[in-house]
Protein backbone atom coordinates (compact mmCIF):
# COMPACT_ATOMS: atom_id res chain seq x y z
CA UNK A 1 0.00 0.00 0.00
CA UNK A 2 1.63 3.57 -1.28
CA UNK A 3 1.66 6.42 1.22
CA UNK A 4 -1.00 7.54 -0.41
CA UNK A 5 -3.02 4.22 -0.11
CA UNK A 6 -2.69 4.46 3.80
CA UNK A 7 -3.40 8.13 3.71
CA UNK A 8 -6.87 7.58 2.09
CA UNK A 9 -7.77 4.24 3.81
CA UNK A 10 -11.15 4.70 5.95
CA UNK A 11 -11.37 8.17 4.41
CA UNK A 12 -15.48 8.82 2.73
CA UNK A 13 -14.41 8.53 -1.43
CA UNK A 14 -14.23 11.10 -3.20
CA UNK A 15 -15.89 11.13 -6.71
CA UNK A 16 -13.18 11.08 -9.34
CA UNK A 17 -12.09 13.90 -11.50
CA UNK A 18 -10.99 14.50 -15.03
CA UNK A 19 -7.00 14.94 -15.69
CA UNK A 20 -8.12 18.32 -17.51
CA UNK A 21 -10.55 20.72 -18.18
CA UNK A 22 -11.37 23.27 -20.88
CA UNK A 23 -12.20 25.74 -18.06
CA UNK A 24 -11.88 25.91 -13.81
CA UNK A 25 -13.87 28.07 -12.04
CA UNK A 26 -12.71 28.96 -8.17
CA UNK A 27 -15.92 29.91 -6.34
CA UNK A 28 -19.22 29.03 -6.14
CA UNK A 29 -20.99 32.68 -5.76
CA UNK A 30 -22.86 34.56 -8.18
CA UNK A 31 -19.71 35.30 -10.49
CA UNK A 32 -18.81 31.80 -10.29
CA UNK A 33 -22.35 29.92 -10.97
CA UNK A 34 -23.21 32.51 -13.51
CA UNK A 35 -19.72 31.98 -15.47
CA UNK A 36 -20.40 28.26 -15.04
CA UNK A 37 -23.53 28.05 -16.61
CA UNK A 38 -22.50 30.25 -19.41
CA UNK A 39 -19.10 27.68 -19.93
CA UNK A 40 -21.71 24.93 -20.09
CA UNK A 41 -24.16 26.15 -22.41
CA UNK A 42 -21.18 26.95 -24.92
CA UNK A 43 -20.32 22.68 -24.10
CA UNK A 44 -17.07 23.45 -22.31
CA UNK A 45 -16.06 20.93 -19.75
CA UNK A 46 -16.47 22.83 -16.48
CA UNK A 47 -14.82 22.40 -12.96
CA UNK A 48 -15.90 24.63 -10.22
CA UNK A 49 -14.06 24.45 -6.90
CA UNK A 50 -15.39 25.84 -3.99
CA UNK A 51 -14.75 25.60 -0.12
CA UNK A 52 -18.55 26.35 1.04
CA UNK A 53 -20.42 23.28 1.62
CA UNK A 54 -23.16 24.93 -1.30
CA UNK A 55 -23.28 27.32 -4.33
CA UNK A 56 -24.16 30.53 -3.29
CA UNK A 57 -20.81 32.16 -2.04
CA UNK A 58 -21.37 34.92 0.90
CA UNK A 59 -24.41 37.15 -0.67
CA UNK A 60 -26.52 33.95 -1.29
CA UNK A 61 -25.25 31.61 1.58
CA UNK A 62 -27.89 28.70 2.17
CA UNK A 63 -30.11 30.31 -0.19
CA UNK A 64 -31.13 26.21 -1.89
CA UNK A 65 -31.30 25.28 2.35
CA UNK A 66 -33.81 27.81 2.71
CA UNK A 67 -35.63 27.52 -0.89
CA UNK A 68 -36.42 23.97 0.42
CA UNK A 69 -37.69 25.52 3.87
CA UNK A 70 -40.15 28.20 1.82
CA UNK A 71 -38.11 30.92 3.59
CA UNK A 72 -36.81 32.50 0.36
CA UNK A 73 -38.61 35.66 0.01
CA UNK A 74 -36.94 38.75 -1.37
CA UNK A 75 -35.38 39.94 -4.59
CA UNK A 76 -31.64 39.10 -3.36
CA UNK A 77 -32.88 35.72 -2.51
CA UNK A 78 -34.84 35.01 -5.52
CA UNK A 79 -31.78 36.17 -7.71
CA UNK A 80 -29.93 33.04 -5.49
CA UNK A 81 -32.40 30.74 -6.23
CA UNK A 82 -32.42 31.03 -9.63
CA UNK A 83 -28.82 31.05 -10.19
CA UNK A 84 -28.11 27.97 -8.11
CA UNK A 85 -30.97 26.28 -10.05
CA UNK A 86 -29.39 27.01 -13.06
CA UNK A 87 -26.21 26.20 -12.20
CA UNK A 88 -26.90 22.89 -10.57
CA UNK A 89 -28.41 21.76 -14.25
CA UNK A 90 -26.08 23.30 -16.05
CA UNK A 91 -23.83 20.13 -15.88
CA UNK A 92 -20.62 21.14 -14.57
CA UNK A 93 -18.67 19.78 -12.36
CA UNK A 94 -19.01 20.89 -8.77
CA UNK A 95 -16.61 20.05 -5.83
CA UNK A 96 -17.89 21.71 -2.47
CA UNK A 97 -15.23 21.95 -0.17
CA UNK A 98 -11.93 22.41 -1.75
CA UNK A 99 -10.21 24.69 -1.41
CA UNK A 100 -7.76 25.77 -3.95
CA UNK A 101 -3.81 26.26 -2.88
CA UNK A 102 -1.98 26.73 -5.73
CA UNK A 103 -1.91 27.41 -9.67
CA UNK A 104 1.66 27.05 -11.19
CA UNK A 105 2.00 28.39 -14.77
CA UNK A 106 0.22 27.02 -17.75
CA UNK A 107 -2.54 25.90 -15.76
CA UNK A 108 -1.89 23.37 -13.74
CA UNK A 109 -4.32 23.84 -10.37
CA UNK A 110 -3.77 22.46 -7.08
CA UNK A 111 -6.49 22.16 -4.62
CA UNK A 112 -7.40 19.18 -1.15
CA UNK A 113 -10.63 18.13 -0.66
CA UNK A 114 -11.41 15.42 1.88
CA UNK A 115 -8.10 15.61 3.52
CA UNK A 116 -6.16 14.83 0.50
CA UNK A 117 -4.56 17.20 -2.53
CA UNK A 118 -5.77 17.09 -5.79
CA UNK A 119 -4.81 18.78 -9.17
CA UNK A 120 -6.12 19.08 -12.64
CA UNK A 121 -5.00 21.17 -16.36
CA UNK A 122 -7.06 23.84 -16.99
CA UNK A 123 -7.02 25.71 -20.29
CA UNK A 124 -8.69 28.57 -18.62
CA UNK A 125 -9.28 29.90 -15.20
CA UNK A 126 -12.10 32.34 -13.98
CA UNK A 127 -11.24 33.21 -10.46
CA UNK A 128 -14.49 34.55 -9.15
CA UNK A 129 -13.01 34.02 -5.23
CA UNK A 130 -15.32 37.14 -4.41
CA UNK A 131 -14.60 39.65 -1.39
CA UNK A 132 -13.86 39.90 2.32
CA UNK A 133 -14.45 42.14 4.78
CA UNK A 134 -11.79 45.01 5.71
CA UNK A 135 -10.87 45.31 9.32
CA UNK A 136 -12.44 47.52 11.45
CA UNK A 137 -9.64 47.68 14.41
CA UNK A 138 -10.14 49.13 17.46
CA UNK A 139 -9.03 48.76 21.13
CA UNK A 140 -10.87 45.65 22.27
CA UNK A 141 -11.31 44.20 19.11
CA UNK A 142 -9.67 40.53 19.98
CA UNK A 143 -12.11 40.37 23.01
CA UNK A 144 -14.22 37.33 23.13
CA UNK A 145 -17.75 38.39 21.88
CA UNK A 146 -16.30 40.84 19.13
CA UNK A 147 -16.74 39.72 15.62
CA UNK A 148 -17.26 41.03 12.30
CA UNK A 149 -20.66 41.59 10.88
CA UNK A 150 -19.97 39.34 7.33
CA UNK A 151 -19.62 36.25 10.19
CA UNK A 152 -22.59 37.25 12.35
CA UNK A 153 -24.87 37.14 9.06
CA UNK A 154 -22.87 33.78 7.77
CA UNK A 155 -24.14 32.46 11.66
CA UNK A 156 -27.91 33.94 10.67
CA UNK A 157 -27.98 32.58 7.22
CA UNK A 158 -26.39 28.87 7.91
CA UNK A 159 -27.83 28.41 11.50
CA UNK A 160 -30.51 30.41 11.89
CA UNK A 161 -29.13 32.44 14.96
CA UNK A 162 -29.98 35.71 15.73
CA UNK A 163 -28.41 38.23 18.30
CA UNK A 164 -30.32 38.38 21.48
CA UNK A 165 -28.81 40.94 24.89
CA UNK A 166 -26.66 44.00 24.33
CA UNK A 167 -25.82 43.06 21.11
CA UNK A 168 -24.21 46.25 19.30
CA UNK A 169 -23.45 47.01 15.73
CA UNK A 170 -20.51 49.86 14.85
CA UNK A 171 -19.11 50.43 11.78
CA UNK A 172 -20.52 51.63 8.19
CA UNK A 173 -21.33 50.60 5.20
CA UNK A 174 -24.36 49.08 2.92
CA UNK A 175 -23.69 45.91 5.01
CA UNK A 176 -24.11 47.00 8.33
CA UNK A 177 -27.48 48.15 7.37
CA UNK A 178 -28.38 45.10 5.78
CA UNK A 179 -27.61 42.56 8.55
CA UNK A 180 -29.56 44.53 10.27
CA UNK A 181 -32.45 44.40 8.52
CA UNK A 182 -32.49 40.75 8.41
CA UNK A 183 -31.18 40.05 11.75
CA UNK A 184 -34.62 42.11 12.96
CA UNK A 185 -36.78 40.63 10.51
CA UNK A 186 -35.78 36.95 12.06
CA UNK A 187 -36.39 38.17 15.55
CA UNK A 188 -32.98 39.62 16.65
CA UNK A 189 -32.64 41.93 19.30
CA UNK A 190 -30.11 44.66 18.30
CA UNK A 191 -29.63 47.61 21.28
CA UNK A 192 -28.02 49.93 19.30
CA UNK A 193 -26.07 51.01 15.46
CA UNK A 194 -22.74 52.96 16.17
CA UNK A 195 -22.73 55.20 13.35
CA UNK A 196 -18.88 55.80 12.49
CA UNK A 197 -19.44 57.07 8.97
CA UNK A 198 -17.53 60.15 8.02
CA UNK A 199 -19.81 63.12 8.49
CA UNK A 200 -20.87 64.97 5.10
CA UNK A 201 -21.45 61.71 3.30
CA UNK A 202 -24.50 62.93 1.32
CA UNK A 203 -22.51 66.21 0.50
CA UNK A 204 -19.29 63.66 -0.59
CA UNK A 205 -21.36 61.73 -2.90
CA UNK A 206 -23.99 64.26 -4.25
CA UNK A 207 -21.86 64.89 -7.34
CA UNK A 208 -22.80 61.47 -8.38
CA UNK A 209 -26.49 60.99 -7.61
CA UNK A 210 -27.26 61.71 -10.98
CA UNK A 211 -25.30 58.59 -12.46
CA UNK A 212 -26.76 56.46 -9.25
CA UNK A 213 -30.22 57.13 -10.59
CA UNK A 214 -29.83 54.35 -13.35
CA UNK A 215 -30.24 51.88 -11.06
CA UNK A 216 -32.71 53.77 -8.24
CA UNK A 217 -33.98 50.92 -6.70
CA UNK A 218 -30.37 50.56 -4.84
CA UNK A 219 -30.35 53.67 -2.97
CA UNK A 220 -34.40 53.16 -2.36
CA UNK A 221 -33.24 49.97 -0.73
CA UNK A 222 -30.33 51.48 1.24
CA UNK A 223 -33.36 53.85 2.86
CA UNK A 224 -35.82 51.77 3.35
CA UNK A 225 -33.00 49.83 5.08
CA UNK A 226 -32.30 52.73 7.33
CA UNK A 227 -35.73 53.77 8.11
CA UNK A 228 -36.36 49.82 9.41
CA UNK A 229 -33.71 50.12 11.52
CA UNK A 230 -34.04 53.47 12.81
CA UNK A 231 -37.82 52.62 14.17
CA UNK A 232 -36.90 49.41 15.55
CA UNK A 233 -33.67 50.61 17.69
CA UNK A 234 -31.18 53.40 18.51
CA UNK A 235 -28.46 54.78 16.38
CA UNK A 236 -25.58 57.07 17.88
CA UNK A 237 -23.05 58.66 15.39
CA UNK A 238 -19.71 58.74 16.79
CA UNK A 239 -15.95 59.28 15.98
CA UNK A 240 -14.37 56.58 18.50
CA UNK A 241 -14.71 53.57 20.16
CA UNK A 242 -13.36 50.57 22.37
CA UNK A 243 -14.61 47.16 23.53
CA UNK A 244 -13.41 46.58 27.02
CA UNK A 245 -13.68 43.22 29.28
CA UNK A 246 -11.99 40.97 31.55
CA UNK A 247 -11.18 38.16 29.05
CA UNK A 248 -14.49 38.59 27.64
CA UNK A 249 -16.35 41.92 25.92
CA UNK A 250 -18.23 43.58 29.17
CA UNK A 251 -18.70 47.21 27.57
CA UNK A 252 -17.58 49.15 25.18
CA UNK A 253 -16.80 53.19 24.96
CA UNK A 254 -18.37 55.31 22.24
CA UNK A 255 -16.84 59.06 22.42
CA UNK A 256 -15.90 58.03 26.60
CA UNK A 257 -19.30 56.99 27.19
CA UNK A 258 -19.84 53.60 28.60
CA UNK A 259 -22.20 51.27 27.45
CA UNK A 260 -22.97 47.06 28.57
CA UNK A 261 -22.44 45.21 25.77
CA UNK A 262 -22.73 41.40 25.36
CA UNK A 263 -21.62 41.17 21.77
CA UNK A 264 -20.24 44.03 19.57
CA UNK A 265 -20.26 43.70 15.29
CA UNK A 266 -17.74 45.69 13.34
CA UNK A 267 -17.98 46.52 9.95
CA UNK A 268 -15.90 48.89 7.22
CA UNK A 269 -17.19 47.64 4.06
CA UNK A 270 -15.89 45.05 1.66
CA UNK A 271 -11.79 44.84 -0.06
CA UNK A 272 -11.60 42.24 -3.27
CA UNK A 273 -9.80 38.92 -2.34
CA UNK A 274 -6.52 38.90 -4.14
CA UNK A 275 -5.15 36.62 -1.93
CA UNK A 276 -4.97 34.05 -4.73
CA UNK A 277 -4.44 36.91 -7.64
CA UNK A 278 -1.31 38.31 -5.37
CA UNK A 279 0.50 34.22 -5.68
CA UNK A 280 0.24 34.23 -9.56
CA UNK A 281 3.07 36.03 -10.99
CA UNK A 282 2.75 38.42 -13.68
CA UNK A 283 -0.45 39.27 -12.73
CA UNK A 284 -0.71 42.95 -11.87
CA UNK A 285 -2.43 45.04 -9.43
CA UNK A 286 -4.35 48.41 -9.57
CA UNK A 287 -4.43 50.66 -6.22
CA UNK A 288 -8.11 52.01 -6.04
CA UNK A 289 -7.55 55.23 -4.25
CA UNK A 290 -10.87 56.02 -3.40
CA UNK A 291 -11.66 52.48 -1.51
CA UNK A 292 -7.60 52.53 -0.37
CA UNK A 293 -7.23 48.82 -1.48
CA UNK A 294 -5.70 46.91 -4.28
CA UNK A 295 -7.45 44.78 -7.39
CA UNK A 296 -6.36 42.58 -10.22
CA UNK A 297 -5.49 45.20 -13.55
CA UNK A 298 -8.48 43.56 -15.77
CA UNK A 299 -9.69 44.47 -19.48
CA UNK A 300 -12.97 44.76 -20.30
CA UNK A 301 -13.46 40.63 -20.58
CA UNK A 302 -11.84 40.06 -17.13
CA UNK A 303 -8.39 38.83 -18.90
CA UNK A 304 -5.54 39.69 -16.45
CA UNK A 305 -1.88 39.75 -17.62
CA UNK A 306 -1.35 36.56 -17.26
CA UNK A 307 -2.80 34.46 -20.69
CA UNK A 308 -5.56 32.52 -19.30
CA UNK A 309 -6.29 33.50 -16.16
CA UNK A 310 -9.16 35.70 -15.90
CA UNK A 311 -11.14 37.22 -12.80
CA UNK A 312 -14.69 37.60 -12.35
CA UNK A 313 -17.14 39.57 -9.70
CA UNK A 314 -16.34 41.25 -6.38
CA UNK A 315 -12.90 39.78 -6.82
CA UNK A 316 -11.58 41.81 -9.40
CA UNK A 317 -14.27 45.12 -7.78
CA UNK A 318 -16.90 45.71 -5.19
CA UNK A 319 -19.57 45.56 -8.03
CA UNK A 320 -22.67 43.80 -5.83
CA UNK A 321 -24.03 40.29 -6.58
CA UNK A 322 -26.06 41.32 -9.65
CA UNK A 323 -22.85 43.08 -11.25
CA UNK A 324 -20.89 39.71 -10.34
CA UNK A 325 -23.09 37.45 -12.05
CA UNK A 326 -23.16 39.44 -14.96
CA UNK A 327 -19.00 39.53 -14.96
CA UNK A 328 -18.96 36.31 -14.64
CA UNK A 329 -21.22 35.18 -17.95
CA UNK A 330 -18.91 37.67 -19.55
CA UNK A 331 -16.15 36.43 -18.62
CA UNK A 332 -17.36 32.49 -19.67
CA UNK A 333 -18.15 34.37 -23.26
CA UNK A 334 -14.54 35.48 -23.84
CA UNK A 335 -13.37 31.91 -22.35
CA UNK A 336 -15.45 30.38 -25.08
CA UNK A 337 -14.04 32.86 -27.83
CA UNK A 338 -10.59 32.26 -26.90
CA UNK A 339 -10.93 28.09 -26.55
CA UNK A 340 -12.56 28.50 -30.34
CA UNK A 341 -15.96 27.68 -29.52
CA UNK A 342 -17.54 30.74 -30.37
CA UNK A 343 -16.44 33.57 -33.23
CA UNK A 344 -15.67 36.70 -32.12
CA UNK A 345 -18.40 38.41 -33.69
CA UNK A 346 -20.92 36.06 -31.94
CA UNK A 347 -19.25 36.73 -28.29
CA UNK A 348 -19.71 40.91 -28.67
CA UNK A 349 -22.97 39.81 -29.85
CA UNK A 350 -24.25 37.93 -26.77
CA UNK A 351 -21.97 40.36 -24.65
CA UNK A 352 -23.46 43.47 -25.66
CA UNK A 353 -26.76 43.51 -23.52
CA UNK A 354 -24.31 42.04 -20.20
CA UNK A 355 -22.11 44.72 -20.64
CA UNK A 356 -25.09 47.16 -20.29
CA UNK A 357 -26.57 45.71 -17.66
CA UNK A 358 -23.59 45.41 -15.48
CA UNK A 359 -22.81 49.01 -16.38
CA UNK A 360 -26.37 49.79 -14.77
CA UNK A 361 -25.74 47.89 -11.95
CA UNK A 362 -22.04 49.98 -11.12
CA UNK A 363 -23.78 53.32 -12.08
CA UNK A 364 -24.28 53.55 -8.16
CA UNK A 365 -20.76 52.53 -7.30
CA UNK A 366 -19.23 55.74 -7.15
CA UNK A 367 -22.23 57.35 -4.90
CA UNK A 368 -21.74 54.45 -2.63
CA UNK A 369 -18.04 54.92 -2.53
CA UNK A 370 -18.17 58.42 -1.62
CA UNK A 371 -20.85 58.06 1.07
CA UNK A 372 -18.64 55.22 2.68
CA UNK A 373 -15.34 55.94 2.24
CA UNK A 374 -12.79 53.68 4.92
CA UNK A 375 -12.16 55.09 8.27
CA UNK A 376 -8.72 56.29 8.55
CA UNK A 377 -6.04 54.44 9.75
CA UNK A 378 -4.61 57.10 10.79
CA UNK A 379 -6.89 57.41 13.56
CA UNK A 380 -6.03 53.88 15.00
CA UNK A 381 -4.36 53.94 18.41
CA UNK A 382 -1.38 52.37 19.11
CA UNK A 383 -2.69 49.99 21.82
CA UNK A 384 -4.67 48.34 18.70
CA UNK A 385 -3.49 45.21 17.75
CA UNK A 386 -3.31 45.01 13.94
CA UNK A 387 -2.09 41.20 13.25
CA UNK A 388 -4.21 39.47 15.50
CA UNK A 389 -2.16 35.91 14.45
CA UNK A 390 1.02 37.54 16.13
CA UNK A 391 -0.31 40.10 18.26
CA UNK A 392 1.23 43.23 16.39
CA UNK A 393 -0.24 46.32 17.53
CA UNK A 394 -0.25 49.51 15.79
CA UNK A 395 2.29 51.24 17.41
CA UNK A 396 4.89 48.49 16.74
CA UNK A 397 4.25 48.79 12.72
CA UNK A 398 4.85 52.86 13.33
CA UNK A 399 7.80 52.13 14.82
CA UNK A 400 8.80 49.79 11.93
CA UNK A 401 8.35 52.65 9.63
CA UNK A 402 10.42 55.13 11.88
CA UNK A 403 13.24 52.64 11.45
CA UNK A 404 12.82 52.26 7.38
CA UNK A 405 10.41 49.63 6.60
CA UNK A 406 8.90 51.08 3.66
CA UNK A 407 5.75 48.39 2.62
CA UNK A 408 4.03 45.78 4.39
CA UNK A 409 6.22 43.21 3.30
CA UNK A 410 9.07 44.45 5.28
CA UNK A 411 7.03 44.69 8.53
CA UNK A 412 7.34 40.73 8.57
CA UNK A 413 11.15 41.46 9.48
CA UNK A 414 10.66 44.17 11.48
CA UNK A 415 7.53 42.79 13.56
CA UNK A 416 6.04 39.60 12.21
CA UNK A 417 3.16 41.08 10.96
CA UNK A 418 1.16 38.94 8.31
CA UNK A 419 3.27 35.82 8.81
CA UNK A 420 0.57 34.15 10.84
CA UNK A 421 -1.89 31.37 9.82
CA UNK A 422 -4.00 34.21 7.99
CA UNK A 423 -1.35 35.10 5.56
CA UNK A 424 -2.20 38.56 5.86
CA UNK A 425 -6.06 38.06 4.65
CA UNK A 426 -7.27 39.81 7.33
CA UNK A 427 -4.69 42.55 8.91
CA UNK A 428 -3.65 43.25 5.63
CA UNK A 429 -5.74 46.04 4.51
CA UNK A 430 -5.23 47.46 7.90
CA UNK A 431 -1.32 47.48 8.72
CA UNK A 432 -0.94 48.75 4.65
CA UNK A 433 -3.12 51.61 5.37
CA UNK A 434 -1.31 52.33 8.98
CA UNK A 435 1.87 52.57 6.77
CA UNK A 436 0.98 54.62 4.12
CA UNK A 437 -0.52 57.22 6.60
CA UNK A 438 2.46 56.97 9.04
CA UNK A 439 5.17 57.88 5.67
CA UNK A 440 2.26 60.02 4.51
CA UNK A 441 1.80 58.80 0.97
CA UNK A 442 -1.03 57.48 -0.66
CA UNK A 443 -0.94 54.09 -0.07
CA UNK A 444 -0.35 52.98 -4.00
CA UNK A 445 3.31 54.05 -3.26
CA UNK A 446 3.38 51.24 -0.67
CA UNK A 447 3.63 47.85 -0.85
CA UNK A 448 1.00 45.33 -0.09
CA UNK A 449 1.80 41.95 1.66
CA UNK A 450 2.95 39.39 -1.18
CA UNK A 451 1.67 36.12 -0.98
CA UNK A 452 2.81 32.82 -1.72
CA UNK A 453 1.67 29.56 -3.19
CA UNK A 454 0.70 27.39 -1.16
CA UNK A 455 -1.78 30.47 0.16
CA UNK A 456 -3.88 28.01 2.50
CA UNK A 457 -1.78 25.56 5.07
CA UNK A 458 -1.35 22.16 3.93
CA UNK A 459 -0.42 19.16 6.05
CA UNK A 460 2.20 16.43 4.74
CA UNK A 461 -0.69 13.73 5.29
CA UNK A 462 -2.58 16.52 2.18
CA UNK A 463 0.35 16.07 -0.09
CA UNK A 464 0.97 12.79 0.16
CA UNK A 465 -2.33 11.98 -1.76
CA UNK A 466 -0.62 13.53 -5.01
CA UNK A 467 2.09 10.55 -5.19
CA UNK A 468 -0.77 8.29 -5.60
Amino acid sequence: MSVADEWTAGREAVAPVAETVDLLVLGAGPAGMAAATEARAHGMRVLVLDENGAPGGQVHRAVEARLAKGAVSDGQDKDGAKLAAAFRASGAQYRPGATLWAVEPGGKVFWSESGAARSIQAERLILAAGATERPLPIPGWTLPGVMSVGAAQIALKTAGLVPEGNVWLAGQGPLLWLYAVQALAKGGKIAGIIDLSPPGGFSRARPHLLRALKAPEYLLRGLVWQQRVKRATRVIQARELRAEGEGQLARMLVDGVAHPADLLLLHDGVVPNTQVTRAIAGLTHGWDPVQRCWRPALDLWGNTAVAGVMVAGDSGGIGGARAAALSGRIAALEAARALGRITTDERDGRAGPLRLLRDRQLAPRPFLDAMFPPLPEAAIPDETILCRCEEVTAGRVRQAVGLGCLGANQTKAFTRAGMGPCQGRICGPAVHGVIAAARGVPGGEVDPFRTRFPTKPLTLGELAALAG
